[in-house]
């Protein structure tokens, strides 16, 4: 599995820019930050590309430029947000650092992106009726946690070959690793009951006890 490649705004700006003059990275981030608001306010289907612009003080125009069509501006955004949560930086090999303590920090920094308000409700439209059976969901999931899995996978690979973790499957540890942090605890949060009940966990503990998980189902022995 390929390492995940480092996200760069620019990168993504020169790609949409194509041939000539580059585009203007200030407005392109305008209409990204524009864009994950009205999408999480209003859903998709009720964004139009006149309100993004509207919001990021730009001309339509401008917005088509730099991201193409709703779909793609919508991918960029997801890439965004997880870009902004999970940076590439965190799934950097850093070999002196104990494999708990880089655990820890990928999980904790996974929850609190999962756990916010923009994330729950940005959920909660994915599962709509309108797109749960439109292609967005998927475009979202390649867009945003595909990314964060392949990452934590090849940073995985590389704590195996050490001789620190012992796992046949690296991609499939991965997805495991991420299902068990938002657990319960998420799922109350898109429902909008909260994390009481059965389970009450503040979020330090419950991703210190899937963390301990983790490493006793792939910890060396």
């Amino acid at each position: 599995m390929a390492p995940i490649r480092p996200y760069r705004s620019d990168d993504t700006a020169a790609r949409a820019a194509g041939p000539g003059r580059p585009k203007d990275l200030a407005k392109r981030e305008a209409i990204l930050d524009a864009s994950k608001t009205l999408f999480v306010q209003l859903g998709f289907d009720a964004v139009s590309m006149d309100q993004i612009a509207s919001a990021a003080g730009v001309s339509k125009l401008t917005v088509y430029s730099h991201f193409g069509d709703k779909e793609t501006l919508f991918a960029a955004a997801v890439e965004s947000h997880c870009a902004n949560g999970m940076p590439a930086s965190l799934f950097e090999d850093r070999p002196s650092t104990p494999v708990r303590e880089r655990l820890m920090e990928i999980a904790t920094a996974f929850y609190a992106m999962i756990s916010s308000p923009e994330a729950i409700a940005g959920h909660r439209i994915l599962c709509s009726p309108q797109l749960a059976n439109s292609h967005l969901p998927q475009l979202f999931w390649e867009s945003g946690p595909r990314r964060v899995q392949d990452g934590f996978a090849a940073l995985l690979d590389g704590r195996v070959a050490a001789g620190e973790l012992d796992i046949a499957d690296t991609a499939l540890a991965s997805s495991q690793f991420f299902t068990l942090l938002k657990g319960e605890p998420h799922a109350r949060m898109v429902f909008g009951c909260g994390c009481g009940g059965d389970v009450n966990l503040e979020p330090a503990t419950h991703v210190a006890a899937c963390v301990d998980m983790f490493l006793r189902a792939y910890g060396r022995r």
